[in-house]
């Protein structure tokens, strides 16, 4: 980072001299943890036009699970501009033990996450779009959630991947079949809140060992979305979704809700990634079409 930005990010947060130390920062930000004699925090830098407003969406959805009052998020210290680069400047959450108490608690507030909503919206999406990861997510709402699945999550992705030569004809065809299919496995459930990335990179443990989520792409869903991500790289503790399951219980189903939700994430990583996720995507359409 040049001297000339971190003498506006130092002025931003009134710390005089501190430390920026490089961390990582996932597959499209620069990171920094900042050190002063006061506080650290967790600084994330982007193109400011390479991805438009991609911290303030963040920023936005960071709010919004804080509105919630349900789960933790870090505190926002200060989200802005500075000449080409947009900046969001977050408390530092310093990391603890993932005790099986920190899994149930995780498990049991993820579950009052997504009922959090009761009563409230009942249309799917958001009043504003994000992204996820680095691609612009469409939340347009709409009030039922195959349609929206299918209009706004899916259809993006493979517009994208046929543009890229990612998908062929007879991958297309599959699709077409499978989003015939969809209703008989998805029935009439109230939208619910959702972080929107929830995989394994996206969530804290803190040092009294709390569940912190990061890196929102949120809108209102359905929590199949939230919970197949959970288990598309790895899964987490059985703890976790025991508590789940105990305060918002999950239907009989679950494991095929969570399964096609993953679609999405598979398209949104073969469109950044490659045809290495093609394979995993195939497979999920052939097994329910």
């Amino acid at each position: 980072m040049d001297l000339g930005l971190q003498q506006f990010i130092s002025n931003q947060l009134s710390i005089g001299d501190a430390r920026f130390i490089s961390i990582g920062g996932g597959s499209i930000n620069d990171s920094y943890r900042i050190e002063s004699p006061q506080f650290n925090f967790f600084c994330k830098l982007n193109s400011a036009k390479k991805f438009p407003g991609l911290f303030e969406k963040e920023k936005n959805g960071l709010d919004f699970l804080r509105s919630t009052g349900t789960i933790r998020v870090p505190g926002i210290v200060w989200c802005g501009v500075f000449d080409d680069k947009q900046i969001l400047i977050l408390e530092w959450i310093e990391q603890g033990p993932r005790t099986d108490a920190f899994w149930k608690k995780f498990g049991r507030e993820l579950a009052a996450l997504h009922s959090s909503n009761r009563p409230g919206p009942t249309m799917y999406g958001f009043h504003e779009n994000n992204y996820m990861g680095a691609l612009p997510q469409d939340n347009t709402p709409l009030n039922n959630w195959v349609d929206f699945f299918i209009e706004r999550r899916l259809k993006p992705q493979i517009t994208l991947a046929l543009k890229n030569g990612l998908l062929a004809q007879n991958e297309l065809n599959l699709f077409e079949q499978f989003c015939k299919r969809l209703d008989i496995f998805f029935p009439t459930e109230r939208p619910a809140a959702l972080h929107g990335d929830l995989w394994s990179g996206n969530y804290l443990c803190s040092g009294n060992s709390e569940p912190v989520l990061i890196d929102p792409a949120v809108y209102y869903g359905h929590r199949s979305m939230d919970l197949g991500m959970t288990k598309l790289f790895g899964g987490f503790d059985e703890a976790f979704y025991e508590a789940y399951d105990y305060h918002f219980p999950l239907p009989k189903n679950a494991d095929e809700q969570e399964n096609i939700c993953n679609l999405y994430p598979l398209l949104i990583h073969l469109n950044l990634f490659g045809s290495g996720y093609l394979g995993s995507i195939v497979s999920i359409l052939k097994s329910y079409t």
